[in-house]
């Protein structure tokens, strides 16, 4: 007889003085999402040391702002692991400094108008010139905190607060592959052909997300990333 998830899960989160120890909760019928604070090196310390326990029946493990989800390939393999993956995080506390040493990518952005097609409405915003955007764009560091929306799409913090923009009111239908842009406070960058409604304000031509490619995302939940502008002649080399 099956046995109610939430049962499971009081079960699992509560230590022997009843007190919960990992806050688990289901994401429909084959995850459970594990909420953290929103600190990147607890979430991916987390994320790793939950890929390491090879957790019979999971599919996937997605590291997101303040969570780690857990996806399994059938309802019964969730019931039956829940328990397992807070033993896990019980025994393995995550700790930030057990993700060793981060990658540094360099990614070359033309801001040309005719690449930022959102350039000059982030410019009025910030009452600053496009010049001054790309600036202030290119100058900053930045960490990618997770992937998703579109496979390879890297949400990105880090954004100086000058360059923070509502996003559109009307989203584009399509996105050309490559953009980079602002919505809010932080910036991204489309790997693919999508609708999208954040602010364009250049793009490059690097390939972030590649079928044939192993892995398949150019970027990585914890990558460090840092921008340098490139002209359009430029632009057009690189894709050569």
């Amino acid at each position: 007889m099956r046995r109610d998830f939430c049962d499971l899960f009081k079960e699992a989160a509560c230590g022997q003085n009843g007190r919960v120890s990992v806050e688990l909760a289901p994401l429909g019928d084959s995850a459970v999402i594990i909420r953290l604070d929103d600190s990147l090196g607890e979430i991916l310390a987390t994320a790793r040391i939950l890929e390491a326990a090879k957790i019979c029946g999971v599919i996937d493990i997605a590291p997101a702002f303040a969570s780690v989800a857990v996806f399994f390939s059938s309802p019964d393999d969730r019931e039956n692991s829940t328990a397992a993956i807070e033993t896990i995080l019980r025994q393995h506390k995550p700790s930030p400094r057990a993700i060793g040493e981060t990658r540094l990518l360099e990614i070359p952005v033309c801001y040309e108008p005719a690449y930022g097609l959102d350039l000059e409405i982030v410019a009025r915003h910030a009452q600053l010139s496009p010049n001054e955007i790309a600036l202030h764009h290119s100058g900053a560091s930045y960490e990618v905190r997770c992937v998703g929306f579109t496979p390879g799409f890297p949400y990105l913090s880090g954004l100086p607060k000058v360059l923070a923009t509502p996003r559109r009111a009307t989203p584009r239908v399509a996105v050309p592959p490559g953009s980079v842009a602002i919505g809010g406070a932080q910036t991204g960058i489309y790997p693919l052909a999508s609708p999208g409604g954040w602010n364009i304000i250049g793009r490059t031509p690097l390939r972030l997300f590649d079928a044939a490619r192993e892995p398949a995302a150019l970027l990585q939940a914890g990558d460090r990333v840092r921008f340098f502008a490139i002209s359009g002649k430029e632009f057009a080399r690189w894709e050569e």
